[in-house]
Formats: C-alpha cells, structure tokens, sequence
C-alpha cells in the first residue's frame, strides 16, 4: 500500500470529521451522530493502519489526537440544559405517552373506577366514609371545608390585608405548603412506578387504594354539604394531579408487565429494556405533579368567586387533554 495514494484517499474524511468535532455536541443531529459512529470507527482502523506501517511520527499523532477527540465527543453525555429538558417536557415526554397508551389506560380504569364508585358509594351512605378513614381524619375536612374554615380563611385574609408582615407569612405558608404537596404527590407516583417490579401488583394496589381513598373523601365532604368550596378548591390542581398519577401507574404497568412477558428475553433483560421507557414516563408525570402542587398552594386556597375557579379548571383539565394527546405530534 503506497502512503501517498493512502492519504490522498483518506484525507477527506480526517477533515470531515474534524470539522464535525468543531461543532458542539448539543447541537448535532441524529445524522451527524451516525457519521460521527462511523467516521470514529475508520481514523481508529486508519490509526492502526499507519502504526503498523511507522508512516510517520507526525501523521501518528494527528490522528491519535483526532480520535480522542472523536471518543471523548462521541461517548461523552450530552451536557444538560434547560432547552433539552424544556424540549423533553413539550415534545418528547407526550410522544411516549401515546406509545404507551395503553398502560395508561389500564391504570386510569385502576384509579378513576374506584374512586367514582366510592365517591357515589360514600356520597349516598356517608357512614361507609367510617369503614375507610378514621374519624378524626374526616372531622378534619369538616373544619377545612365548612363555615369555620371560611371564616377563618376570611380572618387570614382581612389581617394580611392590614398588617405587610402577615402578607409575607402568608407568603411563606402558602410556599411551604407548596413544599409538602410535590413531596406528598411525587411521593405517591414514585409509589405506583416503583412497585411495578412486584409483578405490577403492587402498582395495581396502590392505585386502587389511592382511588378508594380520594373517593371517600370527596364522598364524604360533597355529602356534608361542602360542595361549593371542595369543588372550586380541587378542580384546578385535580387535572394534573389525578392526570399524573394514573400515568404513573402506567409506567409501573410497564415494568409489571416486562416481568410477566419477557418474551425472548430473560427477565432482567426486559426490565431494562422497559425500564427507560418508564422512567422517563415517570420523569413526566413527576413534573406535572409539581405544577398540580403549586397551583393547589398558591391558586386553589385564593379567595376569587367559585366561577372563575371552575372555568380555569375547565380550561386547565382541556389543556391537559390536548397536550397528552397532541403536543410533539408525530416523529
């Protein structure tokens, strides 16, 4: 092999893939990721070439230094930003949602089902509430949602509306509060994704659990005759909150399943093959809960009339629906 005719045949695509390296690696595209694979492959194999044939010192370390490079570029992990995670959340998290529907519908029936059968069930005989939640739980709600709990809310409001220090405590109440939503919420849906390595059974539990529960309570305070103030309070949050759950589930349904049938598979094998999948469904649903936790800290305990607060959540259950099931449109 003459050197000359073997540089002169191989120096453009050392400059190709020279220049891809110039680019920064957040920007390439799934093209130039490929021909990055494949440039990296053949100046590794040209390197060796010239190695063997000791063409030269020089020539040596230009391509010992470009497939560094190449390595270090090709096999490094894309740095994170705020554009990937926002492109992720718009585009990328739906689109795996709807490859996945039907998880989601299973663990929705799981959730929703029970939870409106108890909501009925306890709303019509309230005593049933008894046989789910202890009592002191549900003397708690009747001091959230009935007219002491108004009146009370009215006293916070007219004092931070006199004194600027109560504002800020409000302030700081209301983010707390905020605090202790996203870990109650996310802590539920990492309960339901988790235990979907027990075969899925413990995903299916925990969603109708949580169903029965939400069900007896809402039951419970519509049949106290709360209705108004119960309602306009979750309404808005509800959308993303009981959204999120049930998709939860269904990442948990996944992993369940990629127990039950591996397929070619061993087991483990599936596991980990479904598994990114679900956590990134998991990742989503996370998100949402903690845009449900700061609208119930900050939106839902606001003191505006009733109307406006079902018309937003109208709006808010709408624009949840329409961004599962059309943001990102189609690969």
């Amino acid at each position: 092999m003459n050197k000359q005719r073997f540089i002169g045949r191989r120096r453009q695509d050392w400059k190709r893939f020279e220049r891809l390296l110039q680019q920064p690696r957040a920007r390439w595209k799934p093209a130039q990721v490929a021909e990055c694979s494949r440039l990296l492959r053949e100046t590794s194999n040209d390197l060796a070439t010239i190695r063997s044939r000791d063409w030269g010192q020089g020539l040596t370390e230009y391509l010992n230094n470009l497939v560094s490079r190449g390595h270090n570029a090709f096999y490094r992990a894309a740095p994170t930003n705020w554009s990937l995670a926002l492109d992720y959340i718009t585009t990328g998290f739906p689109r795996l949602f709807r490859q996945n529907l039907g998880y989601f519908l299973v663990a929705a029936a799981l959730f929703f089902l029970p939870l409106a059968a108890t909501w009925t069930a306890v709303q019509l005989e309230p005593t049933i509430a008894l046989r789910i939640l202890p009592a002191e739980q549900l003397e708690q709600y009747d001091q959230m949602y009935g007219p002491q709990g108004a009146d009370a809310e009215d006293d916070v409001e007219s004092e931070s509306e006199d004194d600027s220090e109560s504002m800020g405590g409000f302030g700081e109440e209301r983010a707390a509060m905020a605090g202790f939503y996203v870990q109650h919420n996310v802590g539920i849906a990492l309960q339901c994704f988790a235990r979907g390595v027990l075969l899925g059974i413990g995903t299916m539990s925990t969603l109708l659990f949580n169903g029965i529960v939400i069900g007896a309570v809402a039951g419970y305070v519509l049949s106290a005759g709360h209705a108004e103030k119960f309602l306009s309070f979750v309404v808005s949050h509800g959308s993303f909150e009981l959204t999120a759950i049930a998709i939860a589930g269904g990442a948990g349904l996944m992993l369940g399943d990629a127990c039950l049938h591996p397929g070619q598979r061993t087991r483990l094998e599936a596991m980990r093959a479904r598994s990114l999948d679900a956590v990134q469904i998991a990742g989503g649903a996370a998100v949402m809960l903690v845009v449900a936790a700061l609208i119930e800290a900050f939106w839902s305990p606001s003191p505006l009339p009733a109307q406006v607060k079902y018309i937003v959540g109208g709006l808010l259950w709408l624009l949840v629906a329409l961004y599962l099931s059309f943001s990102g449109g189609r690969r």
